[in-house]
């Protein structure tokens, strides 16, 4: 059983009580933060807010039945007082415990139900190249990002083709899309860029990132770009617990060479994904 479906299993039997991303790890049997990648690539969210999400569902199902006391609801699901529980229901379905109680109707309200467990499609997935990584300079665009809300980054990819193959100091016409400053929450950094032998000539604008010398994983997603998030699943939930490697929390590179065509998106990435020693 791959590490999403163990976490769903061990959310979905338990998450009516106490539950950390420690245990939900441990019952998965990888890191925290292998399974916040893993289950964030997988499902667009984080392991924390899917079991958030899971327990306000429920938590709207006694209410929409007329439950007497809510702030015993608000206890029952994890929340320390009515103001908290009333605040995270709001965000998550735009009206208050108050409200939902005395519509007693669902039918407005997005629950998010349980995942399902059974075996998604696998996409092939060639043996990657372990190919150890010289230190590198990349300059470009940046944002912060989560699983959650990825939606920012293809405007850092439009915002750098105005400026590639004239930023200063650029190597080459090879574009990297890197991944830094990950937790095991599921939030990071994100860069679009190039290669530059020096930051010394570049203006204020662009951002910078240092990559160090690692040992990667080089993976290839070869066809359409939109794809590669099945690509990504296959990495974090098929061939990293079968390898018996260990991710490290380095830089995870994106590289665009002339295999690919950025005005068609397609062809061929390479994914770069560094693992511990």
């Amino acid at each position: 059983m791959d590490p999403i479906k163990k976490a769903l299993w061990c959310i979905e039997s338990r998450f009516a009580s106490e539950l950390s991303l420690e245990e939900i790890a441990e019952v998965s049997g990888v890191s925290r933060f292998h399974l916040s990648r893993a289950f964030g690539v997988a499902t667009g969210r984080s392991v924390m807010r899917y079991v958030r999400e899971r327990r306000l569902s429920e938590a709207a199902r006694q209410l929409a039945n007329g439950a007497p006391d809510i702030l015993q609801v608000a206890l029952d699901w994890g929340y320390g007082s009515h103001e908290a529980f009333t605040r995270a229901f709001r965000e998550q379905f735009g009206i208050t415990p108050e409200e939902l109680r005395a519509r007693r109707n669902l039918s407005s309200l997005a629950l998010v139900e349980p995942l399902s467990m059974h075996a998604a499609t696998r996409v092939p997935l060639a043996e990657p190249r372990l190919v150890t990584g010289k230190p590198m300079l990349i300059a470009g665009f940046s944002g912060h990002f989560s699983v959650d809300n990825t939606q920012g980054i293809p405007l850092l990819w439009q915002r750098i083709a105005q400026h590639f193959g004239h930023i200063p100091g650029q190597k080459g016409y090879v574009a990297y899309g890197a991944s830094y400053n990950c937790d095991d929450v599921g939030a990071f950094d994100y860069i679009a860029g190039a290669e530059v032998s020096s930051f010394s000539d570049l203006p204020d604008e662009f951002a910078r990132l240092s990559v160090p010398e690692q040992l990667c994983a080089v993976f290839e997603h070869n066809g359409h770009i939109t794809g590669i998030k099945q690509t990504y699943e296959a990495i974090w939930r098929d061939w990293l617990p079968k390898s018996g490697r260990e991710p490290a929390m380095g830089v995870t590179l994106e590289r665009m060479d002339q295999r690919f065509d950025g005005a068609t998106g397609n062809g061929i990435v390479e994914i770069w994904v560094p693992l511990k020693g």
